[in-house]
């Protein structure tokens, strides 16, 4: 991340401890303040500061809103075969996908593919720690959350849809393939993020308030007409995603979480699935080292760029930043800091 007017670097232990300290302030039991600070700074090492460092402000006024009960954990009200249903609880999103996760990692290990589907819970932050989770053990996962109505549907002005991401992760040697996204072209928290360094997005992300496709983040902030991946096509996916998801779970869907005071109550599905049990799997790996090759062969549009594949990236990130420490804004830390004071 390049550096920009009032950022500031902050060392992966100090975050660590300051959000460890932050937790237990607010009730959290050591485990689970260990857990989430663990996530929470991760997040933020492997360059995904919109749903780490920048995001747990956040966290900490929807727990004292009451939204979020960080003494619930979820727990299985149903179970079918490789399929479980699972209440949140209301219990802090990033408990509970943990749980969930390797959840689905145990069921696929008996019938070579698990389905755990919950409902009632809150934000899981960043989509992707559970497929790195995943792919750390082995394991396929599919996953994607639903979300409040923040997104318009295609043709239309008001939002019906959510951005509802989605993420597919593979084991691969030397570098697994994560692929993390949302349904909307930037996340509202890149949004925020882009805004906060006050820099144009890459690309049209939303409209203006005269309905022009605009690189405007503020301006995108203010009309909250986000652009879906592939125009219609994203659009379409987030509503399969948010049907799938509330049906599966027998959990709340989009439109009823919109009715909410804030986006919480959501409904998440995660599937694992065990290539051990799979007759190919000795010559997996190699099967996708010949893609991947194949993939790295692409000429790129800039000289001297190099075409990556979903989750490439996040190793040379993560170095960086535990060299230099964790690229944060300074405004962003100093609430953080007195959070845990």
């Amino acid at each position: 991340m390049q550096e920009s007017p009032g950022f500031i670097r902050v060392s992966h232990v100090l975050m660590y401890d300051t959000f460890y300290a932050a937790l237990l302030k607010i009730g959290f039991t050591p485990e689970k303040a260990s857990v989430c600070s663990e996530v929470f700074t991760t997040n933020s090492l492997e360059g995904v500061y919109t749903h780490g460092v920048n995001r747990f402000t956040r966290f900490i006024d929807y727990i004292q809103r009451g939204f979020i009960d960080i003494h619930a954990e979820a727990t299985r009200k149903h179970a079918a075969g490789c399929i479980e249903q699972w209440d949140g609880l209301l219990g802090p999103g990033i408990i509970n996908a943990i749980k969930c996760t390797d959840q689905a990692l145990v069921i696929a290990q008996q019938h070579g593919i698990g389905c755990v589907a919950l409902a009632n819970t809150n934000h899981w932050m960043r989509g992707g720690y559970y497929g790195w989770r995943a792919v750390e053990k082995g394991f396929v996962l599919i996953s994607w959350t639903n979300t409040n109505a923040n997104m318009p549907a295609w043709g239309a002005v008001d939002s019906k849809v959510g951005n509802n991401p989605l993420v597919i992760a593979v084991p691969y040697q030397p570098q697994p393939i994560v692929l993390d996204t949302a349904m909307s072209q930037y996340s509202y928290g890149s949004l925020d993020l882009y805004k906060l360094k006050n820099e144009k997005l890459p690309t049209p992300g939303g409209y203006d308030q005269e309905g022009n496709l605009t690189d405007d983040a503020h301006a995108i902030l203010e009309t909250r007409r986000v652009l879906p991946i592939g125009f219609w096509k994203g659009a379409g996916m987030s509503l399969l995603f948010d049907v799938l998801a509330t049906i599966l779970s027998a959990g709340l869907s989009t439109a009823e979480i919109t009715k909410n005071p804030v986006e919480h109550s959501l409904s998440q599905i995660f599937i694992a699935f065990d290539l051990k049990k799979l007759s190919n799997f000795s010559t997996i790996n190699q099967s996708i080292a010949q893609i991947i090759a194949d993939f790295h062969q692409s000429t790129p549009i800039e000289n001297g760029k190099k075409v990556r594949y979903p989750g490439e990236r996040i190793e040379s990130t993560k170095q960086e930043n535990l060299k230099l420490g964790i690229p944060v804004s300074e405004k962003v830390w100093n609430e953080i800091l007195n959070l845990s004071l």
